[in-house]
């Protein structure tokens, strides 16, 4: 980039760049015009200025004393098309890949970070098992084996006649049934796969615009893993990233840093980190492989059982050496997905094109032999009971779900005692509580499809029904209900109390400052209004013991799947059966079970009928678009089956804007962002060489980067983080409210040292009561409209005084700026 020299303020535009935040906004909206036009990008993400300022920067008179607005609109990332309702099925998945990102920042502890890197990941991985096994119960255990091989089940259900074992067809046999249908489940693997890959190249695959690149096909260092924030040693996860003298380039520095830059950059500054190309490959070859191979398992496991006790020696061999293969394909399967985390510090567009190709592939091969292994002639096997292996394959994953997310939370806690962040959520151990969440959420999803088809198909008990530990987990559901209410009890008094101790005040603060504004002569109060300020005050204040919630209903939920577990292994019977004749507890065991059958049967609805309702109503599209906002920030670093990350299409995006137009015009930049938009232009921020970093203004306007972000993400947003960020921008100013349950303010120092970079909490209502100026009642804002209070355009005009124009050296010898980037 070429060098800049200060010169006057008058000699350069002023550009304000608006980046909203969840929810949306359309370019109309933003720029406050019912005209405006598309100056770069697509449908998705674009640039939007008013009709007759696409070339402003020509004309800088006619913008000398407000900046050139500028909108980049990126909505329609998360919730510009319908089909994204059905997102809501890949809700475990976001979580778990939540999970890997909060954990605790620890100088040092390379081996701990990497062992919690990879116990998430395996938590993820356990997840496309679950969900895989789910449909492999429905459709192979309560569909082929149990009512096709049951005549008062498939003697009512002519779609199931050509499978039924009455009609005694070719497609009879219980083997043959379960090829014929394991197409079902290894599909639905292939639709994952396959949005997963299609996701990736519309939403992930931008270049950042600096950085040095590993090349496909380049050999090169093995980068191993680089999950954590930055490391002020010079170490970063997987090794050093040379912390002894400085090198003409390091692998993570920017270019425009400088040789002398020695520091290593932040973990969202680094070129890499929106760039997880290499990762989610090998993450989808994994979890691709793994369900095919449930898929395949299931099918062997059943006819092998069969073999054991046949009279085929061939059979029986065929069937020990699958399995055999089976217990390989897993253990490559683990080692592939435990092996290597996330690269960051350089720009890394390799494939590990071995394991890419060649995993997906043998577990499919694997799946075929077991098809045909199945599909030989067995005259004489019946189905009889639940699918063999079901029960235990079940038990199994919930077993290992429950060990890798204890072990997580130690993980995290030696994290913590080192790290010491005093703010972060449940004492650091926010991310296994995300993990296990994310397992009860897989867990009420597969029970939930379980027991509604099972409802479906038997109705009179025409069919034993799912495995036995699905009904334990069913019966705990409403005691889980049950004990959330004493929280939420505590929580609305605490709310309710909150609220009327903070009623004086607000007529304090107000009384002082609209004596002398009223009309009326002395401020009067108005018992109704100071309420519900205090109010709208008491109930934004619960975001930040939210954390306790989730806290709660993750401890539960251990337990009480712990209960589920030693409830079906200890009796093998479901709940309403397992007190043998102890009267009341068999009635309120079954009384649960039913009622938990029907929740979890009810939420699986619900689900469905929320995606359908999305896919027809665009308004239910924007409320599931908000969901994806917070959830989907994060790159696919555990889960490559999650929704898409829109950042690594926005931050680019934000990043080469910013770069090629201070470049071009030497002009002065404030990236103004509102909520998860200030999370976008922090991020962008950091991406930008120190050149250009030093000549941007931040705005940051209800923002969650250290109440949400640095809270459950301190790693990445934690207050050292913050402070490195206020100290490498111009300058930065944040403002917040006390009615805002999403922004508050960032907690840190601004650069120069003379004050923080929080303002003083914007008053909502701009005005109490009634005045000369106010006739009328002010509404209550909360996160919304920070633009209408008339001390954000002072804020803004303070920044753009303090930002200094620069004009490129091209510019200055030869009179015209060189244009720089796409």
């Amino acid at each position: 980039m070429s060098t800049a020299t200060p010169v006057p303020r008058s000699a350069g535009p002023a550009l304000e760049l608006l980046v909203h935040g969840v929810g949306g906004a359309t370019p109309q909206e933003m720029l406050g015009d019912p005209r405006t036009v598309r100056i770069s990008g697509d449908e998705k993400a674009a640039l939007f200025r008013r009709f007759g300022d696409e070339d402003a920067e020509s004309r800088p008179d006619d913008h000398r004393d407000q900046p050139v607005l500028e909108a980049y609109c990126w909505s329609n990332l998360t919730s510009g098309n319908s089909a994204r309702a059905l997102w809501l099925l890949l809700v475990p998945f976001m979580v778990a890949n939540l999970a890997h990102w909060m954990r605790p920042r620890a100088k040092g502890m390379i081996r701990t970070t990497r062992l919690y890197g990879m116990l998430v990941r395996l938590v993820a991985l356990s997840l496309t098992v679950l969900m895989t096994a789910a449909a492999c119960e429905v459709t192979l255990d309560l569909v082929a084996w149990q009512c096709a091989g049951t005549p008062e089940c498939s003697g009512r259900r002519d779609w199931i006649s050509l499978l039924a074992s009455a009609e005694g067809g070719w497609w009879s046999q219980p083997g043959r049934r379960l090829a014929a249908l394991a197409v079902l489940p290894a599909a639905l693997v292939v639709l994952l796969w396959y949005l997963s890959n299609r996701t990736w190249n519309a939403y992930e695959s931008q270049r950042p615009p600096t950085g040095a690149e590993v090349a496909e096909g380049e050999t090169g260092p093995e980068d191993g893993s680089d999950e954590s924030g930055y490391e002020e040693s010079g170490h970063g996860e997987y090794g050093a990233y040379g912390g002894g003298a400085a090198e003409p380039l390091r692998p993570d520095a920017l270019p425009g840093d400088g040789p002398a830059a020695t520091a290593v950059r932040p973990a969202l500054g680094r070129p890499g980190f929106w760039y997880g190309r290499r990762l989610v490959a090998r993450l989808r070859a994994a979890h691709t492989a793994a369900g095919f191979l449930t898929v395949s398992a299931a099918v062997t496991g059943a006819t092998a059982r069969h073999d054991r006790s046949g009279d085929s020696t061939l059979l029986d061999l065929s069937g020990r050496a699958l399995e055999a293969v089976h217990i390989i394909g897993l253990l490559v399967v683990i080692a592939v997905v435990v092996r290597r985390g996330r690269s960051e510090r350089r720009f890394d567009a390799r494939l590990d094109r071995t394991v890419v190709s060649a995993l997906p592939g043998c577990a499919l091969a694997v799946l075929a032999l077991s098809l045909l292994y199945a599909g030989w002639s067995r005259p004489g096997w019946t189905s009889e009971g639940t699918l063999t292996g079901a029960s235990i394959a079940f038990r199994a994953i919930v077993l290992t779900q429950g060990a890798v997310t204890v072990a997580l939370a130690v993980a995290a806690f030696a994290l913590q005692r080192r790290a010491r962040h005093p703010r972060s959520v449940l004492g650091g151990l926010g991310g296994p509580a995300a993990a296990l969440l994310a397992c009860a959420l897989g867990g009420v999803m597969t029970g939930g499809l379980a027991h509604w088809f099972a409802d479906r198909l038997s109705g009179d008990g025409a069919i034993p029904g799912p495995p036995v530990l699905l009904s334990w987990q069913a019966a705990v559901i409403p005691v889980l209900l049950t004990a959330l209410l004493v929280p939420l009890a505590v929580l609305a008094v605490r709310t309710w109390a909150a609220g009327r101790r903070c009623a004086a005040e607000v007529e304090a603060e107000y009384a002082a400052a609209e004596t002398q504004d009223t009309g009326f002569g002395d401020w009067r109060s108005d018992p109704i209004r100071t309420r519900r300020i205090a109010s709208a005050r008491a109930r934004a204040a619960l975001t930040d013991t939210a954390a306790w919630i989730v806290g709660f209903i993750s401890v539960a939920t251990l337990l009480l799947g712990a209960v589920a577990v030693a409830g079906a292994w200890g009796s093998g019977r479901e709940p309403g059966r397992a007190f043998g004749n102890s009267g009341i507890d068999e009635a309120v065991a079954e009384a649960a079970q039913y009622l938990g059958s029907w929740l979890i049967g009810f939420g699986f609805i619900l689900f469905i009928t929320w995606g359908r309702r999305a896919y027809r109503d665009a308004s239910a599209r924007r409320t599931i678009g908000i969901l994806w906002d917070v959830g989907t920030f994060w790159p696919r670093a555990a889960h490559p089956f999650a929704p898409p990350c829109y950042a690594e299409r926005a931050v680019p995006d934000l990043t080469w804007r910013m770069s090629t137009w201070t470049e071009r015009t030497g002009g002065r930049l404030v990236i103004s962002g509102h909520s998860q938009g200030s999370v976008l232009a922090a991020s962008a921020v950091w991406q930008l060489p120190a050149a250009t970093r030093s000549r941007i203004a931040l705005l940051t306007y209800g923002s969650p980067l250290e109440r949400l972000y640095g809270r459950w993400f301190p790693a990445y947003f934690g207050p050292d983080a913050l402070a490195r960020l206020s100290g490498e921008v111009d300058c930065w100013r944040n403002l917040w409210r006390h009615t805002d349950p999403i922004g508050g303010p960032v907690l840190v120092a601004a650069a120069d040292g003379e004050r923080t970079v929080d303002r003083a909490a914007l008053k909502d209502p701009v005005v109490y009561g009634r005045s000369r100026n106010n006739p009328l009642p002010e509404p209550l804002l909360g996160h919304a409209q920070y633009q209408a209070d008339p001390l954000f355009a002072l804020e803004r005009r303070e920044l753009l005084d303090r930002l200094r124009s620069h004009i490129p050296r091209q510019s200055r010898e030869t009179g015209a700026a060189r244009p720089t980037g796409p």
